[in-house]
């Protein structure tokens, strides 16, 4: 049985600032709330700040999770309301079929792999050197690459993203689309660059990001079904990757 939970986080304390600012510190608590976790089985999760004062956690676990050491070290114990909620995953699972819709979410990391990359740092060049590699990973950094990066991979992961009823971009965001006569039903609502180090290394990660939402059409249970449980794209470790779905808002066709 798979499970989705939420987790409120509170941004004045200590512990979550750390936890806010570092995601391999997170990805750690987030690991630490499960335990019967068999190797192999793929943990997603996902962090939504966009409001500040209100930041939740969203984890999806194949077995069911505690966040009881989250809600002591980064949460309000002492407040009332619920700290976090874990629901069953396999209704929404079940409602999947083809030519339903439905709002998304998802915070991915879009990355291209080349083999004659225009900036690669020396620690990369010489990594790649030592292991014979014959390509980078490298990251799309502007808005159009990474939506691009996303609308040419949509139907590997069983959906479409229908006509757009508006092209207005999220404020501040210049998001085009591949095909400029017929905009989609999608917007990147936040764009971010965080870099840190990996526990007890010197050896610092730079993790490029963009939160797409929007609004899908199934084309393949099955392809999504496979997304929505094994994440989309690289990083997953560091908050990448969970696609989750809601209904669409009232009045929307």
């Amino acid at each position: 049985m798979t499970y989705l939970s939420r987790v409120r986080i509170n941004p004045l304390r200590a512990a979550s600032r750390n936890l806010l600012a570092n995601p391999r510190s997170l990805h750690g608590a987030v690991m630490a709330g499960i335990p019967d976790n068999v190797p192999g089985d793929r943990i997603l999760w996902r962090l939504d700040a966009e409001q500040a004062r209100r930041p939740m956690l969203l984890v999806l676990t194949p077995s069911k999770p505690d966040w009881t050491h989250i809600v002591e070290q980064a949460g309000w114990p002492d407040a009332e309301g619920e700290h976090y909620a874990i629901r069953d995953y396999s209704p929404l699972l079940a409602e999947l079929a083809i030519g339903r819709e439905f709002a998304f979410h998802l915070k991915a990391s879009p990355v291209q792999n080349t083999s004659q990359p225009e900036k690669a740092s020396p620690h990369r060049t010489k990594t790649a050197a030592e292991l014979h590699h014959r390509s980078y990973r490298m990251a799309h950094r502007t808005a159009a690459q990474q939506l691009t990066w996303f609308l040419d991979r949509t139907h590997r992961w069983g959906f479409t993203l229908p006509e757009a009823r508006t092209d207005d971009p999220a404020p501040g965001i210049d998001t085009p689309t591949s095909d400029p006569s017929a905009p989609r039903e999608v917007r990147i609502t936040d764009r971010s660059r965080t870099t840190f180090t990996k526990p007890g290394t010197r050896t610092s990660v730079t993790l490029t990001t963009a939160t797409f939402e929007g609004h899908l059409r199934i084309t393949d249970p099955g392809l999504l079904q496979a997304a929505l449980l094994g994440g989309i794209g690289p990083s997953k470790a560091y908050g990448c990757g969970l696609l989750t779905l809601a209904p669409l808002p009232t009045g929307h066709r």
